[in-house]
């Protein structure tokens, strides 16, 4: 029998332990061989070694949500229990992507999530769909940040198309990279996570990192850089043709985007949608399906994108009905 501690430091308790210790109680039952008792700011964990390790993952993981998100639920509880399907030490070496700023340790915190790191190890071009909420463009930068510091790439290349329900570029105030920001401000977010201030400001002026409309890719052949093509559902499909031909020597692509969120004009077909289904059965291209089940947000807006999914579908059904009648009918006359 083996006993720890974990103490709770500067974190309000009930955000974190839950009301009257449900978070914990969770953990507890997934566990039953072992014993965990809350009391004030200490867990105390009693156990078998290697149960106890996987108890420890698992918290780590909560506090690691707590301190980015300010909070935890039960369903988050539930979520990183289903990740800790490994033994402890395998999962450790083998998920973290890199460390980040002030101990930040990022890591797929789902199966799909998992599946995306796996697959942009295998392939130089991956296509990571799903909605919003959902960290493919998180997990992206990360694989592009760890790339950069282990010197695979000599620069990152960030660009996206510059679409957002129905304006452009040429609408809005400033100069370049001030209409830029607002499109890509997910993308400093994360960068800011996992790159110290002064260092990001360097790679940003001397282009080691650069950020850039997708108009800007023409003409380029981007050679040993790890590039991201985010919320490609809003590219045509000359946009992302022009791009895909982008690719140079030791170059790796990730490309996200969320289908079902497309603001192109009416009418205009998805670059992104196309793309899948021309290159769907070409070698060396990875593709990852995230959904609302990966979402690391607030538990409604996992709610939401369930009720959206659920409504698509009944459209769908509704579409089909309506196409087999029409049919019925025209072949009666």
């Amino acid at each position: 029998m083996v006993e720890k501690i974990i103490t709770l430091e500067n974190i309000p308790l009930l955000d974190f332990l839950g009301s009257e210790n449900e978070n914990i109680r969770r953990i507890a039952d997934a566990f039953p061989q072992s014993k965990i008792v809350s009391r004030g700011n200490e867990i105390r964990i009693q156990g078998r070694a290697p149960e106890i390790l996987r108890i420890n993952d698992v918290i780590n993981m909560l506090l690691q949500h707590f301190h980015r998100f300010g909070h935890v639920t039960p369903d988050n509880v539930k979520e990183y229990i289903a990740l800790e399907g490994q033994p402890f030490e395998e999962n450790e070496k083998n998920d973290v992507i890199l460390y980040g700023n002030k101990g930040l340790v990022v890591k797929p915190k789902s199966p799909n999530q998992r599946k995306l790191v796996e697959s942009a190890f295998k392939n130089d071009l991956v296509f990571a769909l799903g909605p919003a909420g959902t960290g493919k463009t998180y997990i992206a930068v990360a694989l592009a940040v760890r790339a950069l510091k282990n010197r695979e790439v000599k620069r990152i290349i960030i660009t996206r198309p510059a679409v957002e329900a129905g304006e452009n570029l040429g609408f809005l105030p400033g100069d370049l990279q001030e209409k830029l920001d607002p499109y890509l401000r997910p993308i400093y977010d994360a960068l800011a996570d996992m790159v110290p201030a002064e260092k990001l400001k360097y790679y940003q002026e001397t282009r080691v990192i650069e950020i850039a409309p997708l108009a800007y890719m023409r003409g380029r052949t981007l050679h040993d850089a790890f590039v991201l093509l985010d919320e490609a559902q809003n590219t045509t499909s000359e946009q992302i043709k022009m791009f895909l031909t982008r690719m140079g020597p030791n170059s790796k692509v990730i490309i996200t985007g969320d289908q079902t969120q497309v603001d192109l004009p009416t009418k205009k077909k998805s670059g992104l949608t196309e793309a899948l289904h021309i290159l769907k059965d070409v070698k060396g291209i990875g593709v990852v399906s995230l959904s609302g089940k990966d979402v690391i947000r607030h538990k409604l807006v996992k709610s939401i994108i369930e009720a959206y999914e659920k409504d698509e579908s009944q459209r769908d059904e509704r579409r089909e009905a309506y196409l087999r009648r029409k049919s019925t009918d025209g072949g009666a006359a």
